[in-house]
């Protein structure tokens, strides 16, 4: 029987090796009071978690995109790729700087994602398009109210990343894939479900 977790670092020789536990910040004199630093570095993980699963979303789709828009897609999702990468590291240093642990390994990211979950086959581009208008939805809103949160808090750096790094490459991103769905009659989120039953049942059963 395989062992986990620490069990398995410590059969593999490596010891206790962890020098920060995940979830604890240390000091920084940065003038932000530890309460704050912790609850902040506890939100943008979660963003950060979640901006993960969709930068490997664009990635997923990249590779498998197909139709007659397959060109185009093909490089758009590729270069909204990066753009996510960017966000990731963005996100990952700033909570090293609040003194915090940035979450890192895929297991770990798949934990705590809010994102569906896509399959492993292809789909669609316009199930592929959703989805990630979805992904896209779900990180705006809990950028807008980590932003709100880290204002009130006085944590002014954390606020400018998400408002004017995170915040706006989403709403950047949503509007030149809302554009490929322009003149198709499902534009719209309510028509989503209607249009592709796939996408619904794939919402029902989580993760």
């Amino acid at each position: 029987m395989k062992q986990k977790g620490t069990e398995r670092t410590q059969h593999n020789g490596h010891g206790n090796s962890e020098i920060q536990q995940y979830g604890t910040v240390v000091n920084r004199p940065i003038s932000l009071d530890s309460k704050v630093r912790q609850t902040n570095c506890e939100k943008l993980n979660q963003i950060l978690a979640d901006t993960i699963t969709l930068r490997d979303m664009y990635k997923k789709h990249h590779w498998q995109v197909a139709g007659p828009t397959f060109y185009q897609l093909h490089l758009l999702f590729d270069k909204h790729f990066a753009e996510q990468a960017e966000l990731v590291d963005t996100l990952a240093e700033r909570v090293q700087t609040l003194g915090g642990v940035a979450i890192a390994m895929a297991h770990d990211v798949a934990e705590t994602t809010t994102i569906a979950r896509p399959p492993r086959g292809r789909e669609t581009v316009n199930v592929q398009l959703f989805r990630l208008l979805e992904a896209h939805e779900q990180i705006i809103a809990e950028t807008r109210e980590a932003a709100d949160a880290a204002d009130e808090d006085g944590d002014l750096g954390t606020n400018d990343i998400l408002v004017s790094e995170v915040l706006r490459t989403n709403e950047f991103q949503v509007w030149f894939i809302t554009e490929q769905l322009a003149n198709t009659g499902i534009e719209e989120k309510g028509g989503a479900e209607a249009a592709m039953p796939e996408l619904a049942g794939s919402r029902r059963g989580g993760h």
